[in-house]
């Protein structure tokens, strides 16, 4: 029980700074693309529904009383929230999967096991599915959940067989749970994106390079904090 709530600790504090980390740099990062993505969308529906169109009875609905944040503060401060709920779920499992294997011993150690999480999460299932900005129509969400779920497991699995497995076989075997889920392939979109390539592959950038900073920052954070609430 004492070393549970030694990991729920650190994984508050760990959650905490590196939602902090991933909010600030979301700022500078994916913020403006996604503001930009934002204004594309609404000026094409606009300009689609400025354009003469009919409907069959019954045809015509919209949805109406969905909500979202309001720009400015009332957006920051949700994503804020997300991100450290974010964070806190992601140090827990992290440190969880760590403790089976002794623990955390050292920042280095943490951060590469932070390197671990992002190529889990998201580098690994954006080969097949790449963070989509708005205006980007993509595949039933359920078909994506799927095989985002699949690729992240089959991932991890196979990277704790390449670092743990010690003969050839589990080494073949961890390549080929790694390469499974994009031999199969991803769910694709039926129609293009509403927005500029330019714009949807700088997205695709800006989230990985964003995922990267905060999976090293959660990692390395993690194994600098664990040792000090080590039962040792």
């Amino acid at each position: 029980m004492h070393i549970f709530r030694n990991i729920v600790f650190v994984a508050a504090i760990v959650g905490l700074a590196a939602g902090l980390v991933l909010t600030a740099i979301q700022q500078f990062g994916t913020q403006p693309l996604i503001v930009k993505a934002e204004v594309v969308e609404q000026q094409r529906e606009a300009a689609a529904e400025a354009q003469p169109h009919e409907h069959a009875a019954g045809d015509h609905h919209h949805e109406e009383g969905a909500w979202e944040p309001a720009d400015g503060a009332e957006r920051f401060g949700w994503t804020l929230v997300a991100n450290i709920l974010s964070g806190v779920g992601f140090a827990l499992l992290l440190l969880s999967a760590s403790e089976l294997k002794g623990g955390l011993k050292s920042w280095r150690e943490g951060l590469l096991w932070g390197l671990a999480g992002f190529a889990v999460f998201t580098l690994a299932p954006s080969v097949g599915l790449p963070p989509q900005a708005p205006g980007v129509e993509g595949a039933p969400v359920l078909d994506r959940q799927i095989w985002w779920v699949a690729t992240a497991a089959a991932t991890a699995i196979g990277l704790a067989l390449i670092a743990y497995g010690r003969s050839p076989l589990a080494a073949v075997a961890a390549v080929a749970l790694i390469a499974a889920p994009h031999i199969i392939g991803a769910p694709q979109p039926t129609e293009p994106p509403a927005i500029p390539h330019d714009l949807a592959h700088g997205f695709v950038v800006a989230v990985t390079v964003t995922g990267f900073l905060f999976w090293a920052t959660l990692g390395a954070l993690a194994g600098a904090l664990r040792p000090r609430f080590s039962d040792a």
